[in-house]
């Protein structure tokens, strides 16, 4: 009777996942479906103007070349940039390689010119000229001023797309001015002041454009000190200023104070994105971040490196264990517990280093603060080990009692060795995982190349001084073992 009641709530648990299924609409099937029947360019363009572009260019994969043609001649080259927005960069190369090069100017000069950089950077060489060429005047501009920026600094990755106006203009003026600048910008949740030297004031907010009085000043609504970076600061330098901003916009200046440009709060988003990619890689042991589609031979050449300074690396550790022969052939046993001491040193290590590079991506630290995390990560790492050596002290016992019979003296001496072993072991790699990415910190390196393996490796070394040398002074030297 049991069976039977469990067997007819799977069957009903199944049957509502189905409906479920079932109610879910399929947006790509949709759009497949459109695309390939016989409705006319006039009604299938419209029927496409009511998905969103993201489903769109989730569904050009699953096209045929010919089938994308179609699409690219139908559809305005400013829903095809929106559409190539959302696919993946390496899609892009394929989808504008695909149309006729007029087309693709067309579509390029249509994008945000952030995203017209990024597409046109996975285009070949001369393809790219020619897009370039047949671009109009203000993106061929545009282009030409991201790519005057370097990658690390944040103007290669500012838009254009944003509204300027004057700051002694009324809130009638100023409503005309973003209606006229609005049919090129759609960025309009802010907008930016300049003065009659055309130097940056100040910004103002959409909603308190919208309701103001026609003949109000501009001045009561503009906020003067709004946030700015200038286009030539480094993205690591100015990331985490940007992120204390929740504003949809931050303007980008030149050297002479003239907006440039705006960081969207997209851009941030992929930025903080790249930089954790970048940051979780090198934890990792990479020297960059890896793809999936990237060919194998770019996979070993990123994670080469750091194997061939873990391997000279490691003979180092393997150096210290052989100065330790003597007391190997004495005491046999503690060999049985050399990898639970190096195990959890390098576990601490690591957490120390994650904690301590969380810290100092807030750049607002100050050497006060850096010795109170010290501090505390070793405080932390002595409780744990105190605890830790606790627990191995009794198992440890209990286990060479019982498996290799030796008395209960010999025994609790060889635990209470490893459980010292572990707590200064832990202590010790508490201070290395926080110390080693502070001094890489201050010498202008970036703290995450204090990887993971790298750390390992180190509290390796530290747990093998620390195991063998309290093995020979409390085991060998004093109790003559």
């Amino acid at each position: 009777m049991k069976e039977k009641k469990e067997l007819k709530n799977r069957v009903e648990i199944s049957e509502e996942k189905a409906v479920q299924a079932l109610d879910q609409p399929d947006y790509i099937g949709e759009i497949l479906s459109l695309i390939r029947s016989n409705t006319s360019p006039i009604i299938l363009r419209e029927k496409l103007d009511d998905y969103h572009e993201n489903d769109i260019a989730d569904a050009l994969p699953q096209l045929q070349p010919n089938e994308r043609q179609k699409l690219y001649r139908i559809l305005d080259p400013d829903l095809l940039a929106a559409i190539l927005e959302y696919a993946e960069e390496d899609e892009d190369a394929l989808y504008l390689s695909e149309m006729d090069i007029h087309r693709a100017a067309s579509v390029v000069s249509e994008m945000d010119s952030d995203d017209a950089v990024s597409v046109l950077k996975t285009l070949p060489k001369e393809r790219r000229a020619l897009v370039i060429d047949l671009m109009d005047s203000d993106s061929k501009h545009d282009i030409k001023l991201m790519a005057s920026y370097d990658d690390d600094e944040i103007g290669s990755r500012m838009t254009t797309n944003c509204i300027i106006i004057r700051e002694n203009l009324s809130v009638k003026e100023a409503m005309s001015e973003l209606v006229r600048q609005a049919g090129e910008n759609d960025n309009i949740s802010t907008l930016f002041t300049v003065d009659e030297d055309g130097e940056f004031y100040g910004a103002i907010d959409l909603k308190e454009l919208i309701i103001a009085r026609g003949d109000q000043s501009l001045d009561d609504l503009i906020v003067t000190s709004f946030p700015y970076v200038y286009g030539h600061e480094e993205i690591d330098d100015c990331i985490e200023r940007l992120k204390d901003y929740s504003e949809d916009s931050i303007p980008v200046l030149d050297n002479n104070n003239r907006i440039l440009g705006v960081i969207t709060s997209q851009n941030l988003t992929q930025l903080v994105d790249e930089e954790l990619g970048e940051d979780y890689a090198k934890l990792g042991g990479l020297t960059a971040e890896e793809d999936l589609k990237e060919p194998v031979s770019l996979s070993v050449k990123k994670r080469l490196p750091w194997l061939v300074l873990l391997l000279f690396l490691g003979m180092v550790v393997s150096s210290v264990v052989s100065l330790y022969e003597g007391v190997v052939e004495k005491l046999t046993i503690i060999m049985a517990f050399q990898s639970m001491i190096l195990d959890m040193s390098g576990n601490v290590g690591t957490q120390s280093l994650a904690v301590t590079i969380r810290v100092l991506t807030d750049r607002g630290i100050n050497g006060r603060m850096k010795l109170k995390l010290i501090r505390k990560e070793m405080t932390t790492g002595a409780a744990n080990g105190f605890l830790v050596g606790c627990v191995a002290v009794v198992g440890v016992g209990i286990y060479i009692m019982l498996a290799h019979h030796m008395a209960v003296a010999v025994s609790l001496a060889i635990s209470i060795c490893i459980g010292s072993s572990l707590l200064l072991a832990m202590v010790i790699s508490s201070f290395v995982g926080t110390i080693i990415p502070m001094f890489f910190d201050k010498i202008g390196v970036d703290p995450a190349v204090a990887s993971g393996p790298l750390i390992t490796t180190i509290t390796d070394l530290v747990g093998v001084v620390t195991y063998y040398s309290l093995a020979w002074i409390m085991l060998v030297h004093f109790l003559g073992m």
